[in-house]
C-alpha cells in the first residue's frame, strides 16, 4: 500500500498548529506498521534543509506558466520521504499564510500549485502513491483535480483520495473571480460542488470530490453536520455523510511525556510525580515572574491561541473569582489583540497570582504541562485537541468544554467518579466555565483523592496505534473498491 500525505505544514518543518503537529507524527505510525508513505508540502523560508532536486516543474495557474522545482529529502529523525514544493515568490515569505494579519492575496495560487505540483511528480513517476490522503483547504484541489483536469492521465485517475478535515472553520474561500487560477472549468461552480454564497470554497470542492473525508474526532464528525458547528457546509456533509469517519488523533509520547522530556525540569514517572511536578511547578513559575506559596495552592495552566474559539475571552470573565478561591493562573500564547490587551490588563491587577506570556515558545508550553495542577481549555469547538491528551500523561488535570475531541478524550470526574479523567462543562458561558473549575480545585483541595488519580490518569493510551490502525482500515476499503 503506498500512500502519499500532502500538507501545507509538517512540524518540524513548519508549524502554525495541531495540522503541523499530527502530520509529522502519524506517518511514522503508518511507517512502523509496514505502509509506504511518502509526504509532500511547500519549501517555506524556515523550512532549512535542503533535499537532492529532482527537475524543474513548469505549472498551468490561470493563463500563466509558473515554474518551479521539486526537491527530495526525509523527514528529520526518520526515513520517510518527503517532497519539497519550491517556488521561491510563492513560499519563501515570513509567514505561512498571512501578513499584519490578513491573508496572502494569491493564495489560491499558490496552493492550486502546490497540488498541481504534486500531480505533475506522479506523471513523472517521481512517486507512485496508489491513495493521497490530503488535509485542510490548501490541499483539497486534489481530489477535485483528479476527477476533473486530471482525469484522462492513466497514472493519476485510478489514484484514491482522502480529505481529512481538521478544522472545518478555515475553508479556503475565494472570490468566484479567481476561479480561473485553478483552470477548472466553469461547469464545476455550482452550489453542489465548488461554489459557495457566489464564492469558490475549495473545501466544499474537496468534500464533493474525495473518495472518503475523515475529521479528527468522533464527536466532531456529528457536530459539522449540525448549523452550529458545520460553517455554512452542514448540508454538503450531511449529504456525503456515508464517506465522513470521525478519527481521532494521537499522541507522539517520544516527546510528550514527563518521563524522558528534556524540556522539563525535574522528569517524573506516575511514581515519582509528587516531586516531580513539585520542582516543575517552582520552575514554571519562577519563568513567569510569580510567587511561590509555601502551601497547597493550585496552578491552572494555558497553552492556547489567544482567540474566541479557545474560549480565552471565558477566561477573563473568570480570573477575578479563580484567584479569590485561591487558585493561581498561567498563560501562554498569541492572537487577538484585544484578548491579548484584556489579559494584559489582568496580569497588571495581579502580577503574583496570574502570569502571562505572550509567545509561542515550545520548551514552556513543556514547562507548564509539567508544572500545572490542572490544564484549561473552555474551547468554543475544539475538533480534537491534544493537549488535553498531553496533560494526562503529566498528571495534570484538564478543564474542558465538552465538545469535539475534548468530549471525546475527557469523562467528568463528578459523574464518574471512579473512571472520570477530569472536568467538563457543556455552556460556552462564564459560569458554567468556573462551576468545573471549582468543582476540580476542591478534588485538588483532597489530596488523597488527587494521589489517586493522578497515577491512573498517567496510564491513559491515547497513543497512534488505534488511530493508525483505524486509518489503514480505511485506506483498504478505499483501495478495494472499484472505480
Amino acid at each position: 500500500m503506498n500512500i502519499l500525505l500532502v500538507s501545507s505544514e509538517i512540524a518540524p518543518l513548519a508549524k502554525t498548529g495541531g495540522l503541523a503537529d499530527v502530520c509529522g507524527t502519524f506517518p511514522k505510525a503508518l511507517r512502523q506498521r509496514g505502509m509506504e508513505i511518502a509526504l509532500a508540502m511547500p519549501k517555506y523560508k524556515g523550512v532549512g534543509i535542503q533535499g537532492t532536486k529532482l527537475g524543474e516543474i513548469d505549472i498551468q495557474i490561470g493563463n500563466a506558466t509558473v515554474v518551479g522545482h521539486i526537491e527530495k529529502t526525509t523527514l528529520p529523525d526518520t526515513e520517510i520521504p518527503l517532497f519539497l514544493i519550491c517556488n521561491a515568490s510563492y513560499y519563501e515569505r515570513e509567514q505561512l499564510y498571512t501578513v499584519n494579519g490578513k491573508d496572502y492575496p494569491d493564495n489560491l495560487a499558490r496552493y492550486t500549485f502546490l497540488c498541481k505540483a504534486v500531480l505533475r511528480m506522479i506523471k513523472r513517476d517521481w512517486v507512485q502513491p496508489q491513495l493521497i490522503h490530503a488535509n485542510d483547504w490548501q490541499t483539497a484541489l486534489l481530489p477535485v483535480f483528479i476527477k476533473t483536469l486530471y482525469r484522462r492521465f492513466d497514472s493519476i485517475k485510478h489514484i484514491k483520495t482522502l480529505l481529512t478535515i481538521h478544522n472545518l472553520a478555515y475553508q479556503g474561500v475565494f472570490p468566484q473571480e479567481q476561479l480561473p487560477i485553478t483552470n477548472i472549468g466553469w461547469e464545476h461552480f455550482h452550489m453542489e460542488e465548488l461554489e459557495f454564497y457566489n464564492q469558490i470554497n475549495l473545501m466544499k470542492g474537496g468534500i464533493v470530490f474525495a473518495d472518503a473525508i475523515s475529521t479528527v474526532s468522533r464527536t466532531y464528525a456529528k457536530e459539522i453536520q449540525t448549523k452550529e458547528f458545520g460553517c455554512g457546509l452542514e448540508g454538503i456533509l450531511q449529504r456525503n455523510a456515508a464517506r465522513l469517519k470521525g478519527i481521532l488523533n494521537g499522541v507522539e509520547y517520544t516527546e510528550w511525556s514527563p518521563e524522558h522530556d528534556t524540556k522539563i525540569t525535574t522528569p517524573y514517572d506516575r511514581f515519582t510525580y509528587k516531586e516531580g511536578k513539585a520542582q516543575n511547578k517552582k520552575t514554571i513559575l519562577q519563568e513567569f515572574g510569580m510567587h511561590h506559596s509555601s502551601t497547597r495552592k493550585p496552578l491552572l495552566g494555558v497553552v492556547s491561541r489567544l482567540v474566541e474559539q479557545k474560549g480565552l475571552d471565558l477566561l477573563a470573565k473568570i480570573l477575578h473569582a479563580l484567584i479569590e478561591k485561591g487558585a493561581q493562573v498561567i498563560v501562554l500564547g498569541t492572537g487577538d489583540p484585544e484578548i491579548e490587551v484584556q489579559l494584559s490588563a489582568l496580569h497588571q491587577q495581579h502580577p503574583r497570582d496570574f502570569g502571562l506570556i505572550i509567545d509561542f515558545n515550545d520548551r514552556l508550553a513543556h514547562l507548564i504541562e509539567a508544572g500545572s495542577d490542572i490544564f484549561l481549555m473552555p474551547s468554543r469547538f475544539e475538533p480534537c485537541g491534544l493537549n488535553q491528551m498531553y496533560s494526562l500523561r503529566y498528571g495534570t488535570i484538564p478543564v474542558v468544554r465538552a465538545t469535539g475531541g475534548l468530549a471525546d478524550t475527557i469523562t467528568d470526574l463528578s459523574i464518574e467518579p471512579d473512571e472520570g479523567n477530569g472536568f467538563s462543562f457543556l455552556a460556552a458561558d462564564p459560569d458554567a466555565f468556573l462551576d468545573a473549575c471549582l468543582r476540580a480545585m476542591r478534588h485538588y483541595e483532597n489530596e488523597a483523592e488527587w494521589d489517586t488519580l493522578i497515577p491512573r490518569v498517567m496510564q491513559q493510551d491515547y497513543s497512534w496505534d488505534k488511530p493508525t490502525e483505524a486509518y489503514i482500515q480505511c485506506y483498504q476499503d478505499l483501495l478495494n473498491e472499484t472505480n
